[in-house]
């Protein structure tokens, strides 16, 4: 049995697919800060959808204990349980690395507390987890929701729909390690022209951390999920 934590943007995506039992913060009054694990002893599956991204926020304590503290203990709560960890990461841990990064690469956290707790926390899975699969990705909502879009990034981030799928692909597949996951490199306002035609591109960074390339070599992805071998190794759309 497969459980759900989390019902946020891309929790409730993979819920809708699936039908998944879930177990939230805000419905099942799950508190992350100081979680009771017992409720998921009857799963064999934990899919973490739960992680705090406030990319550029400068609270350094929230970061740490949602991104990093309680993974660790949810770590350790699988383990000793003998359940598989799915976990949700984020291409965040490349940005200062080499373009179109693949998972043998070392990745260089973002100058910032989200890429550098998000980084912790996916070597807290590697290292003490027994039985895991590892997702670096990101994804937006569709259709995008406002005004201006950045131009400045480019990744291979896609709709919370899209990047749901492609989990839940790799999820049915038996996959274990670590994944890259995603579609064809793009800008975010690239992305967003294709579901909200009347957005505007917005030149310049949202933030002075903000990274240029996120893009991630998918091919592992493809490869796993039977993606043809004529397709380049940045992730082309497989739905």
């Amino acid at each position: 049995m497969n459980l759900i934590l989390g019902d946020g943007q891309l929790g409730s995506a993979i819920y809708k697919l699936t039908k998944w039992d879930y177990y939230s913060r805000k419905s099942s009054g799950f508190d992350a800060n100081n979680p009771n694990f017992i409720p998921l002893k009857h799963y064999d599956t934990i899919i973490n959808c739960i992680g705090y991204t406030d990319t550029y926020s400068k609270e350094r304590e929230h970061h740490w204990k949602i991104n990093y503290k309680f993974v660790a203990d949810l770590v350790d709560f699988c383990s000793e349980n003998e359940k598989k960890l799915v976990h949700i990461s984020t291409d965040y841990v490349y940005a200062n690395s080499k373009s179109g990064a693949s998972e043998e690469d070392v990745p260089v956290h973002c100058k910032n507390w989200y890429g550098y707790t998000k980084l912790l926390g996916d070597g807290y899975v590697q290292l003490r987890s027994k039985d895991y699969l590892l997702i670096r990705c990101s994804f937006k909502p569709e259709p995008f929701p406002y005004p201006k879009a950045v131009v400045y990034q480019v990744g291979n981030f896609d709709s919370t729909k899209v990047i749901a799928e492609l989990i839940c692909k790799l999820i049915n597949s038996g996959a274990s390690g670590l994944y890259n996951v995603g579609t064809e490199p793009k800008t975010i306002f690239e992305l967003a022209k294709k579901s909200n035609p009347s957005v505007e591109p917005m030149f310049g960074k949202i933030h002075h951390t903000m990274p240029t390339d996120i893009t991630m070599d998918c091919s592992k992805m493809k490869k796993t999920l039977g993606g043809s071998n004529g397709l380049s190794n940045n992730c082309d759309t497989l739905l």
